[in-house]
């Protein structure tokens, strides 16, 4: 099989550290043909392609508006590995499966104990849409792992869900799109705490986690080394 492009939603800004050893990890162990960075682009990035789109919505609504646009250009490859900016890969891999978090009803638990913000409103909209298509019982896919996406899987879903203020995308088109894949839990590390489990290869940290804890200490020793796509290669 072909090697696929990895699609990027970025927010526009100067400096983005994150995503600059992220692409350090994508380019040692996650192989691919192109990087496809999805409104913004930093003035570090080099050797990328770049989609611009307009970002005056939500983060929600800015990163569906650039994964339409991704799955709607011509020469992004289809399927493409969809990934955020603070997705990690921590070791070789040969190819990048699907993975899921389990069921939507599991994961809404987890996060009705945290609060009740739009992330979760978005959750349970995007449960009920799900259900009321005849998914009753939905599987999340809203892992911070890369998840392999086909065009018109993904369009599909996006139109279905287009009235939602946050669509869960990932999560409507696994779905609908049926594309299974293999329990795991998620990578997201949150805070600064000491400890952070590398077992599953992926890891993915928050704004303060990456700068400030010892999760992000761990990913600027381990991809110490400047990336193809970094202006300069400091």
């Amino acid at each position: 099989m072909d090697e696929l492009d990895i699609v990027c939603p970025v927010r526009e800004s100067v400096v983005n550290e994150q995503l600059r050893y992220a692409m350090r990890s994508w380019s040692a162990n996650l192989p691919h043909r192109r990087v496809w960075l999805v409104g913004g682009r930093p003035s570090w990035a080099a050797d990328v392609e770049h989609i611009p789109t307009h970002q005056g919505g939500t983060k929600y609504r800015n990163t569906t508006a650039a994964v339409e646009a991704a799955c709607l250009h011509p020469d992004v490859s289809d399927p493409f590995l969809y990934v955020n900016d603070d997705f990690f890969v921590l070791r070789r891999r040969a190819g990048m499966p699907v993975y899921h978090r389990g069921p939507v009803a599991e994961v809404e638990a987890y996060y009705a104990a945290r609060g009740n913000g739009a992330y979760l409103r978005g959750l349970r909209e995007t449960r009920d849409l799900l259900a009321d298509l005849g998914h009753p019982d939905p599987l999340s896919y809203e892992l911070h792992v890369p998840l392999p996406v086909h065009k018109r899987g993904m369009l599909a879903a996006l139109e279905v869900g287009r009235h939602l203020e946050v669509l869960h995308k990932r999560t409507a088109y696994g779905v609908l799109a049926n594309v299974g894949g293999e329990r795991m839990a998620d990578v997201k590390i949150l805070h600064r705490a000491p400890r952070y489990d590398t077992a599953s290869g992926f890891l993915s940290t928050m704004p303060d986690s990456f700068a400030n804890g010892a999760v992000g200490a761990f990913l600027r020793q381990a991809f110490w080394q400047p990336s193809p796509y970094e202006r300069g290669r400091r």
